[in-house]
């Protein structure tokens, strides 16, 4: 044998026509298309391929378990960014809610996510992404930002806004009052990017205004403030020309 394989994903398509505008759309080159006798659909995209089959009886996108892909990369921002200005150009907006959509990549991030019609996830990982992630926040933190560094490897890693959400707003109850104020200032800020995420921005208006009360000094002020341009980023990302969030 010679370590020199090539590994091409097989996903499944409940919808053919979907998966092939959807690709096309992002500038998949279709390099092979068939729907009778069988189902087989190919695609590739800069150095990559992805395969389709038909999707198992019963098989239902809306649960986001028909399968995926990990796509190692040397940086994923110009991923990201070729994939969102693609999709501006076809729908006129990042699709980031349902299916499909892809999930937006902070400034520092090390993965994003892209889900296809059929609920099939692209992961884009960088390659060097650091090894021995704690995935339950850090033991070497304590209460509001041990709760601040779970949320952001749900957000970030498990592209679960929901459960980031719910954890810190818990933390935020049951540490208050033994937390500092910047950490407490942090995860407000934080609450207000995940409302808005959620599609809550009345939550995430009354967020704000918790925050407003929080006393911090003018360099505590800044890293909060540089926090929420998250939010104001999200919403530009979704609807404007903001490439990361």
């Amino acid at each position: 044998m010679r370590p020199n394989e090539t590994t091409v994903p097989g996903l499944h398509t409940h919808d053919p026509q979907a998966t092939l505008d959807f690709y096309e759309s992002l500038g998949f080159e279709v390099t092979w298309k068939q729907v009778r006798p069988y189902v087989y659909l190919a695609f590739r995209w800069s150095g990559f391929e992805l395969h389709y089959g038909a999707a198992p009886r019963g098989l239902d996108p809306a649960q986001e378990h028909t399968g995926g892909a990990l796509v190692m990369v040397d940086a994923v921002a110009p991923y990201h960014e070729a994939v969102t200005a693609a999709m501006r150009a076809a729908h006129g907006k990042v699709l980031s809610r349902g299916l499909p959509r892809v999930t937006r990549l902070r400034p520092g991030a090390s993965r994003f996510t892209l889900m296809d019609p059929s609920g099939n996830s692209l992961i884009f990982i960088r390659r060097d992404e650091p090894e021995g992630l704690d995935y339950g926040g850090s033991p070497e933190l304590e209460g509001i930002a041990r709760a601040l560094d779970q949320a952001r490897n749900f957000r970030e890693f498990k592209n679960d806004d929901l459960a980031a959400y719910r954890h810190l707003r818990s933390a935020l109850r049951r540490h208050a009052e033994t937390s500092s104020p910047l950490d407490r200032a942090l995860a407000h800020a934080t609450l207000v990017e995940l409302s808005l995420a959620l599609d809550d921005p009345d939550q995430a208006e009354a967020w704000r205004a918790e925050l407003e009360a929080v006393e911090l000094t003018e360099e505590e002020r800044q890293r909060v403030d540089r926090e929420l341009d998250h939010a104001i980023r999200l919403d530009e990302w979704r609807e404007g020309d903001g490439s990361e969030v």
